[in-house]
């Protein structure tokens, strides 16, 4: 191949096309074939890009590698076609406008992760066309490889065999398709002693998930050769199906030569209310704190954090600016079974407790504690009492001054003992999360409420949606931007049942500029609106073409089916 870029063809060599292209065709007439009406410049560039495909195509001779494999097959149903359209106009517009939340058009970047989601709950395939851009959006966002992953079924795998480009694929990220078939037990023992950590990681999760016992055999058969680190993310599978079956195992890790894993298998075992664990936890604890006279709750801090402590998960050394005693008291009430304080505490309920006067100011620490022990133990009454009433405003996050109202919705609520609020709900079954949240939003507005929201079952009940859209139209009648409530737009974008579309129109007209207002507010909350509304539909439209129904015409007025998920 001596001649690539030379003159086989007609084609000058590419140091003439060079220069006659830095000396203009004017001065200098290019050595290359000039058809009928052609200007020499334009037969110039022809003959470069000639030259170019053959110099990167030019390859010094060599034995034909061996053919891979066929793909392997997949089963499911393919996609309707309006759907496979969606999805390719989704890909191709996924770097979209950055995220930003300006503009009345829906934020096509957003929509990607539902539109997937939707798609895998069908049970879909990927188009074999869409699956080279498919792999380049789940490697540019790490949130989408799960689904994205799911969808493409087992060809993303063998595509990620034949490009680097796609080797995050081959990590075991995106569950089931690199799971052996349930029952091939040499298989499944092969992956967890061969396998990379990630596929490790998954299977024993899947394999945890679907026989508890069966993922604990797994754990243990390596256990003694694993490395710390591998132990630790490896114990935290154990979360899922936690049972009495586990604590002997446990038991054992607390002996642990790694610090962490002690802490997590001591965390673990506390959340089993009945292990030896938290009956020793419960002793300590209960030295801790008597009923006074009051009645009044006193709480009296640990002397001193003993070697059974220590071994039981209670780390000795206090983080900087918190006091060794007020530490080890924290730990150990948060590692006591919460059923134990209602003997302790004269055969009260978790109410009455959680109502009863701290001495000494310890009210805040010794809350603190029992939340993050109904969070651990999953305890919906305790919970329930923790976080009180949503009207009540005694435990609300105080905005830090001067800060910026763009993050206020996010920032605040980490600030405070409301910091476990978002964790709290999580242990409260759906439909009572979703009340106490739209309360919360109807009493307090929504610069509070953005992790509240995030906790919240998809899509929002409709109390919940109409205590948002109330809140943001209360905002905007206040004069304020709607930027400064970016993040729960957004998440109403995400999260609002689409059939509300057509009950909001109203919102998307201008209206008055408030006097005290911001100058121009009122236009940019009918841009917002405009998008909530135009998201909303566009999510219907995307539900109908994977349903395989017809969609109408744009700008017809759709009507949604009740129930639509996002």
């Amino acid at each position: 191949m001596s001649d690539v870029g030379g003159t086989r063809g007609g084609t000058a060599p590419w140091g003439e096309l060079v220069s006659v292209a830095l000396l203009g065709t004017d001065r200098r007439a290019p050595d290359v074939p000039v058809r009928a009406g052609q200007e020499p410049a334009a037969a110039l560039l022809d003959a470069a890009a000639v030259s170019t495909v053959r110099r990167r195509a030019g390859l010094r001779p060599a034995p034909a590698a061996e053919r891979p494999a066929p793909a392997p097959p997949d089963p499911r149903p393919e996609l309707p076609d309006a759907a496979r359209r969606r999805l390719a106009l989704l890909l191709a517009d996924r770097g979209g406008n950055g995220g930003s939340r300006r503009g009345a058009a829906p934020d096509l970047m957003e929509l990607l992760p539902q539109w997937l989601a939707a798609a895998g709950e069908k049970g879909y395939r990927a188009p074999a066309a869409l699956l080279p851009a498919l792999l380049d959006a789940a490697r540019a966002r790490t949130d989408l490889r799960p689904a994205a992953l799911a969808l493409a079924g087992p060809r993303a795998l063998w595509l990620a065999r034949l490009n680097d480009d796609w080797k995050f694929a081959l990590r075991g990220i995106g569950g089931a398709a690199a799971i052996p078939a349930r029952g091939d037990q040499e298989a499944v023992r092969r992956l967890w002693e061969e396998g990379l950590f990630a596929e490790r990681v998954a299977l024993l999760s899947a394999t945890r998930r679907l026989d508890p016992a069966a993922g604990l055999a797994l754990l243990t058969s390596t256990w003694p050769t694993e490395r710390a680190e591998d132990r630790l993310m490896f114990l935290d599978s154990l979360r899922e199906g936690l049972s009495a079956a586990d604590e002997p195992f446990l038991e054992k890790a607390l002996s642990d030569r790694s610090r962490n894993v002690r802490a997590t298998a001591a965390e673990l075992l506390s959340a089993l209310p009945g292990s030896a664990l938290a009956t020793r936890m419960a002793e300590r604890a209960a030295a801790c704190l008597q009923l006074a006279d009051g009645p009044v709750v006193v709480a009296e801090p640990p002397e001193v954090c003993d070697a059974g402590m220590e071994r039981d998960g209670v780390v000795a050394k206090a983080p900087a600016g918190r006091g060794e005693r007020a530490w080890w008291l924290a730990q150990l009430l948060e590692s006591a079974p919460l059923g134990a304080w209602s003997e302790r505490l004269g055969g009260r309920g978790p109410a009455e407790i959680v109502a009863l006067p701290v001495a000494d100011g310890r009210r805040t620490e010794v809350h603190d504690a029992w939340c993050r022990a109904a969070v651990r133990q999953r305890d919906i009454a305790w919970a329930r009492a923790l976080l009180g009433k949503p009207s009540a405003a005694a435990d609300r996050p105080t905005p830090i001054p001067g800060s910026d109202p763009v993050r206020a919705e996010s920032s605040a609520a980490e600030v405070g003992s409301s910091r476990d609020t978002a964790k709290l709900l999580g242990v409260l079954p759906a439909e009572e999360r979703a009340a106490w949240v739209a309360e919360f939003i109807a009493s307090h507005g929504l610069s509070d409420a953005f992790r509240l929201l995030g906790v919240c079952a998809v899509p929002w009940t409709e109390p919940l949606g109409t205590a948002v859209v109330d809140a943001l139209d209360i905002a905007r009648d206040a004069g304020s931007y709607p930027w400064s409530f970016s993040g729960v737009m957004g998440l109403a974008e995400r999260c609002l049942d689409p059939a509300a579309a057509d009950r909001l129109d109203k919102l998307t007209a201008r209206g008055d500029e408030p006097e005290d207002g911001s100058p121009g507010a009122d236009g940019y909350w009918s841009e917002a609106f405009q998008r909530l509304v135009g998201t909303l539909r566009l999510r219907a439209t995307m539900h109908a073409e994977l349903a395989g129904q017809p969609t109408r015409p744009a700008g017809a007025q759709p009507t949604h089916p009740a129930g639509a998920e996002s």
